[in-house]
């Protein structure tokens, strides 16, 4: 599930400035800090450490880090370039400290990856929102809008049929085509 986090613990983070956030390629140093703010970041789905570890590596170009001045990790997006699909960018999560909030962090992160050389070919970006994550439904609309990239929607995957019913509707949302130098 993709989201704007909406909760997350600030002991170990300071508040965030625009400039002060240096966005870069994870590492696989950077797993493990991955795991710990995901968690912080509810209504997040967390995975293992070692998937974050395989984003860090195998996906580090499709994702990104923020840090703060201080070194804090204080967001994260993972994505990748599906293989029968080199033309989208599929985001599996974004994740922001509640430190860094209100800053536009998450749409900085999303343009950093779109401007990767890793991106060229990408005309697409495709993500799954739960109906009612109103942070991520609102990031990704005002990041295609800002853009003047076109959406549409459609239910992925359905709670019954691939959740037992454990799991909400998964909506997809894609953006695009755009050129990637308008992106």
């Amino acid at each position: 599930m993709s989201a704007e986090a909406t909760e997350g613990n600030t002991e170990t983070h300071i508040k965030a400035q625009g400039p002060q956030v240096t966005l870069r390629k994870p590492e696989s140093s950077d797993g493990a800090r991955v795991h710990k703010l995901i968690s912080e970041c509810k209504p997040l789905d967390e995975n293992s450490t070692y998937c974050n570890l395989l984003q860090c590596t195998h996906f580090a170009d499709t994702c990104v880090a923020a840090e703060d001045k201080d070194g804090n990790l204080v967001g994260f997006i993972s994505g990748y370039i599906p293989p029968k699909q080199p033309n989208v960018l599929f985001i599996w999560q974004v994740a922001v400290h509640q430190s860094a909030r209100g800053l536009g962090l998450a749409k900085r992160m999303l343009a950093d990856i779109i401007e990767r050389e890793e991106c060229d070919d990408v005309q697409f970006i495709e993500t799954t929102i739960t109906a009612d994550n109103e942070a991520s439904w609102g990031m990704f609309r005002s990041f295609a809008y800002s853009r003047r990239m076109p959406t549409e929607e459609f239910i992925l995957f359905d709670s019954q049929i691939h959740f037992a019913g454990e799991h909400d509707d998964e909506h997809l949302l894609r953006i695009g085509p755009f050129n990637r130098n308008d992106a």
